[in-house]
């Protein structure tokens, strides 16, 4: 292993010179969380114990800072950590007495808490609660997670760290965990820390700095020594050779949309695809078909990832798929009724989170995309455990009682009963063409809003990257993404569908939005303007349409599509006549497609909006000024003049047209297809008739 390969020091004395204990608290923990090498998102722990005042008797007394219940060491903020009262939490150490009691510890834990704080305590409060120690780390770190899960975990702990680093076997966490974590400590004061079984390291310090710098310091050097000693070939070397970078991409492309067709049924999900070095070594190797049925070892793995991954041939086809996850989830539910309690929790979605194909990667679905990327990023941290405990030993998987009795713990039910409601259109995915104008941005944050993933598709990038930006802050990097296209070419269009479907598994929405405007008397119409309104507003509209249509009737969940038409499209207006008949074959073209695609469930609708100027790129520059000059007007003067022309008196704006999108792309809208609705504040005569 090369320098660069080890964890650096990232502290910066200077810096933490400014900060309090908290503070120092944070800067650490936000450190270790940065390096998914040290532990990855939402794993691990880290606490200080602290001294302050008791806001009501003004007593001194000593806190317990620690990370609270569902966060994320590498992104929290200080309102991330629990705190507790140490006298009060040492007061239940002695009132325990055997493990009958662990649940019941949990609940009095909100006895503890210092100060109201609202933020609630983890599981693992008692771990650092107990070690005489004032700042701990606890970390899920591959390299030492890779020792923990080999057979001889006990021997490799001792002749990797020597005396330094003590070992506990595997058990659940708890206040017993706690207490005798806490012994270790007390009866070798020279330790620096403790390898937990099958799931992590502690390690302490007297300082923020020196904790932060042991647990770099432990990590390394078990990397180091699994570097050095790992049996060559891993995973026993190639089975199978890795396809071509595209054509992994092409496979997992169509693999995609078939999957989250059959497993979106009770709960739509976003997909993710990695081809990343380690993941192939492990799906093309000679012992994946082994290792991968062993499911992982540390907790925080298999919380996320399921009790195991399916695996998928490249060239499977629509019956292959539908017996393997048959076949997954049968056998999930024969795990669960092997296992369950008298008092568990009903049986949770029977489908895999991780799906592993040869020669091609890994797929990963879940409620939404962030949590699809991090249950792949925990599976490559699984790999990497496994890459290092077969290396030097056998690896061993938890045992399917223990993964069960987390999996199901009612702790961790309770936590999940407290997760907020998913938004309506969470899982979702939809493609917006000229996404970077008025009504396409619009449209894209209101269906952001409520949880949709969504891509924008526009000819101009500069536009668009600044828009795709913007929603990145607002809504997370996860949710949203930017792709280049001109609608006019069919194979931009078919590769930017594929790049969607590629980002989020699948496609559920389409708004056909992309457009242009066009003016001149019938005798001036060249052929030129002709030909290039239809490519934009007719032809484009229906290849966007048609492969958004093959990628839904092949997903088999069905879909909306929003066509965003025009009041000339129902409603002609002398010198546009390439433009009112473009806008009116959208429309009968949305009606032909609704026809087809009612019995798949593909539902076609369209919206017509008028005089929406706000925000608008057809309103821009040469429109505006065609339809000033036609109504003897100023261009100051276009949005009072339709205002006033409105039978509502109401100007029309981006976000009015988005709430019609939005009803028509959403549930709210399930029973209508083949219909328009018209946005433009009355107008007598685009009536429906």
């Amino acid at each position: 292993m090369t320098q660069e390969m080890l964890l650096p020091s990232l502290w910066d004395d200077a810096h933490a010179a400014t900060l309090d204990e908290p503070g120092k608290l944070l800067y650490r923990s936000n450190l270790l969380g940065s390096d998914l090498r040290i532990t990855n998102f939402g794993g691990g722990n880290t606490s200080a114990k602290v001294a302050a005042r008791d806001p009501l008797t003004g007593a001194d007394v000593t806190v317990l800072w620690v990370k609270g219940s569902g966060g994320d060491i590498g992104s929290m903020k200080l309102d991330g950590f629990a705190t507790l009262c140490m006298d009060k939490l040492m007061q239940l150490r002695a009132q325990y007495r055997a493990l009958d009691q662990e649940d019941a510890m949990v609940e009095a834990l909100g006895h503890c808490i210092f100060n109201l704080n609202p933020r609630a305590p983890s599981i693992d409060t008692w771990l650092h609660g107990f070690v005489p120690h004032i700042h701990i780390d606890h970390v899920h770190s591959d390299a030492v997670i890779a020792l923990a899960a080999a057979k001889d975990q006990v021997r490799l702990t001792a002749e990797v760290f020597g005396g330094e680093i003590g070992y506990l076997p595997w058990q659940r966490p708890g206040i017993d965990l706690g207490i005798r974590l806490g012994r270790m400590a007390e009866d070798d004061p020279a330790l620096k820390g403790v390898v937990l079984g099958s799931h992590g390291l502690f390690t302490w310090g007297a300082t923020a700095k020196e904790c932060y710098e042991e647990t770099l310091r432990i990590i390394n050097k078990a990397a180091v020594w699994l570097e050095a000693n790992v049996k060559r070939p891993v995973f026993g070397g190639e089975k199978v050779k890795a396809l071509a970078e595209a054509d992994r991409k092409a496979a997992a492309r169509r693999l995609m949309p078939l999957i989250r067709g059959r497993i979106s049924k009770a709960e739509m999900k976003a997909g993710h695809f990695t081809d990343a070095p380690e993941v192939l070594e492990f799906v093309n190797s000679h012992t994946m078909a082994a290792l991968a049925p062993m499911g992982t070892s540390c907790p925080d793995h298999f919380l996320r990832t399921k009790i195991k991954p399916l695996i998928v041939p490249a060239d499977a086809d629509a019956a292959a798929l539908d017996a393997l996850i048959d076949g997954y989830r049968a056998d999930y539910a024969a795990y669960f009724h092997r296992c369950k309690r008298p008092n568990s929790p009903p049986m949770r979605d029977a489908n895999a989170v991780i799906y592993l194909i040869p020669g091609v990667g890994m797929i990963s679905f879940a409620k939404d995309k962030p949590t699809a990327r991090i249950s792949a990023e925990f599976y490559v941290n699984a790999i990497n455990v496994m890459r290092g405990a077969s290396g030097v030993s056998e690896y061993q998987g938890l045992p399917e009682q223990e993964a069960f009795d987390i999996e199901y713990w009612l702790l961790e039910e309770a936590k999940l009963q407290r997760m907020p409601k998913p938004k309506p259109m969470q899982g979702r995915v939809a493609f917006i063409t000229g996404g970077a104008g008025g009504i396409g941005s619009a449209s894209a944050e209101r269906l952001l809003r409520d949880g949709c993933n969504v891509v924008l598709a526009d000819i101009d990038q500069t536009a668009l990257d600044e828009v795709v930006a913007g929603f990145g802050k607002r809504y997370g990097r996860d949710m949203v993404r930017g792709v280049g296209m001109d609608v006019t070419r069919e194979e931009q269009v078919i590769a930017a569908l594929e790049y969607t479907v590629a980002e989020f598994g699948g496609l559920d929405v389409v708004v056909n939005n992309a457009g242009i405007t066009s003016a001149a008397a019938v005798e001036d119409t060249s052929l030129a303007m002709w030909n290039r309104t239809m490519d934009i507003l007719a032809t484009g509209y229906f290849l966007v349409g048609r492969e958004g249509y093959r990628i839904m009737k092949d997903q088999a969940l069905g879909g909306s599509m929003v066509f965003i038409a025009s009041k000339n499209g129902v409603a002609a207006s002398p010198g546009a006549s390439a433009y009112c008949t473009a806008k009116a074959a959208e429309i009968h073209l949305a009606r032909c497609m609704a026809l087809e695609g009612a019995p798949m469930g593909i539902r076609v609708n369209v919206v017509n909006p008028d005089a929406v100027l706000r925000g608008s790129k057809i309103w821009q520059g040469e429109w505006s000024q065609q339809r000033a000059a036609s109504n003897k007007i100023a261009v100051g003067e276009l949005e009072e003049h339709y205002r006033k022309r409105s039978l509502l008196q109401r100007s029309v704006f981006p976000e009015d047209i988005a709430e019609a999108v939005y009803f028509f792309a959403s549930d709210l809208s399930a029973k209508s297809t083949g219909n328009f609705l018209n946005v433009d504040a009355g107008n007598a005569v685009s009536f429906t008739r």
